[in-house]
């Protein structure tokens, strides 16, 4: 049979159609090799700038950075070159590893297809936005602030006077970076409809491979299923807020949340002290946890630049420089739960990032003996993933990883198995596992504001922006707005201009925590509760 079979393999080999196939992946493979080698230094250029203009905040590194920016930007908007891909990409690519290479950067390109002339528009704009955030320090009682200081402010007093100041400084930088932002939301919306899309964001819903009615369907879904759980939960929160600082339940405002944006869960009653975090070394904490579940993060470390300076971005972000291991974070840290919950997460995203197509214990069928079930489709190529698939599966998926990590701050088990002093662990159990679960549904309910206002941001533009931030964090979280407050309070947050239309990955990245967790707890303790369990 096999003598008969094999002669048949052979013509089938030596058909026009597997000839076509060839010639098309032959094609394919030529342009994603010629891509890589114009398009990968320019990358690489452009992280290192950036990181360095974060770094700094200096006029002249973020002028490097938008420089690297339009030359990237110039490679990727070659309309020859995007005729050529999209020809490729129609004309349909055989092997699937090769598809999905052509399908990636098409959308790079795509985004690129508009006048030169608004790409450095856009750029020039983002860049000078970007800088005013770096730059930015808040004013109380006329000195100057960080931001751990001024979160400090909203974390630990009891003095409304006190907390509302610290809220509005929190604010400050929305009018300082508003007419600019309102001039790139236009130009934004003018580079989308260029390219046959609605607005911007239906585009860059569209390049992440996400579709605007989808995620609207499940974000009303996500609303449905918590509104009435988290006004519980509120009722509870409120009630314990007030009487720390001695008011009324219907005297709460946005200050009182110690949250500048009520995103994060507040310190609830029965809830482990600061102390307790205070008192943790913040990164050795974190080298030593993830040392021991085997994704050793020394290296990541020794790149990264972990505390504040003048200058500096007041944020955390991770960044994969080149894919071929410079993995960095970029950290603010002071002692404290907020920055331990960071430290974990950016340092997920890390070991995500610098363990992508890493086969290290797995078998030849790419399966990790004693783990998961064997996947059904393993890639031909595991390990050796190109420059172009060296990438986050998805956005959602490396903020699953880091947010699966970021939830550990909030476990005493996994407290005193990292050595914190926890006095009566078992006393703090219970309203521990409270906080994370008012945790969660604090930030479902603030990622409702943020997908719904962008959406509408960029729907309309020319609406009452104030008004409308209002009416959605009145609607989904239920804050009373300042009495007669009109300030763009929406652009004080750094996503809107820095990651657009990006906050609704946090939210199903969430989820996939959630799923995630639950498989690496069945497949690795049967029988263990995945509510609670640790690694360690």
């Amino acid at each position: 049979l096999s003598a008969r079979i094999a002669p048949l393999i052979l013509i089938a080999a030596c058909s026009p159609a597997a000839q076509t196939n060839n010639s098309r992946d032959d094609q394919a493979m030529q342009f994603i090799k010629q891509h890589e080698a114009v398009v990968k230094p320019l990358e690489i250029e452009v992280n290192l700038s950036g990181w360095d203009a974060e770094l700094t905040g200096r006029e002249e590194a973020y002028a490097k950075k938008q420089a690297a920016e339009e030359k990237l930007d110039l490679a990727l908007a070659d309309p020859k070159k995007f005729a050529e891909l999209k020809a490729i990409r129609d004309r349909g690519v055989a092997d699937p590893m090769l598809a999905r290479q052509i399908d990636v950067v098409y959308r790079q390109y795509l985004a690129r297809q508009i006048p030169p002339d608004l790409l450095k528009q856009i750029s020039a704009k983002e860049n000078e936005i970007q800088r005013k955030f770096t730059i930015h320090r808040p004013k109380l009682d006329g000195r100057e602030i960080t931001d751990n200081e001024l979160r400090r402010i909203l974390a630990e007093s009891r003095d409304s006077a006190e907390l509302r100041a610290a809220w509005e400084a929190s604010k400050q930088v929305g009018p300082v970076v508003a007419d600019d932002l309102a001039e790139l939301i236009a130009l934004r919306n003018e580079a989308a409809r260029k390219l046959g899309f609605d607005d911007y964001h239906a585009m860059r819903l569209f390049l992440n491979e996400q579709n605007r009615g989808q995620m609207t369907a499940l974000f009303d879904e996500l609303d449905e299923l918590t509104r009435g759980p988290f006004f519980e939960a509120k009722a509870e929160i409120d009630a314990a807020l007030a009487a720390r600082c001695g008011i009324e339940v219907a005297e709460l405002r946005p200050w009182h949340y110690q949250d500048p944006f009520f995103q994060d869960v507040p310190a609830m009653p029965g809830a482990l002290p600061e102390s307790v975090y205070k008192s943790l070394d913040t990164v050795e904490v974190c080298r030593e946890f993830y040392a021991g579940i085997g994704l050793p993060v020394d290296g990541i470390l020794a790149r990264s630049d972990l505390y504040e300076k003048p200058g500096k971005n007041p944020h955390a972000f991770c960044t994969d420089i080149d894919r071929s291991g410079d993995v960095r974070i970029f950290q603010n840290i002071v002692p404290g739960r907020e920055w331990l919950t960071t430290s974990m997460h950016e340092l997920g995203h890390a070991v995500y990032s610098e363990n992508i197509g890493n086969t290290a214990g797995l078998d030849s069928s790419g399966h990790h003996p004693g783990c998961c079930p064997p996947p059904e489709v393993v890639p031909a190529a595991l390990g050796e993933l190109p420059y172009v698939l060296r990438n986050d599966a998805h956005t959602f998926v490396t903020e699953g990883v880091a947010m699966m990590f970021d939830r550990f701050p909030l476990n005493v088990d996994w407290l005193a198995a990292i050595g914190a002093e926890v006095e009566n662990p078992d006393e703090y159990r219970a309203a521990m596992a409270e906080q994370l679960r008012l945790r969660m549904l604090i930030f479902a309910r603030w990622a409702q504001v943020m997908y719904r206002f962008e959406m509408a941001l960029y729907e309309n533009p020319d609406r009452d922006l104030n008004r409308l931030w209002w009416d959605l964090v009145e609607k989904y979280q239920g804050l009373a707005r300042p009495e007669g407050r009109d300030a763009p309070d929406f652009a004080a947050k750094y996503h809107i201009v820095g990651a657009p239309a990006y906050y609704h990955n946090y939210m199903l990245g969430e989820m996939f925590a959630s799923q995630l967790h639950h498989a690496i707890i069945k497949s690795l303790r049967p029988g263990t509760k995945p509510a609670g369990a640790i690694y360690a």
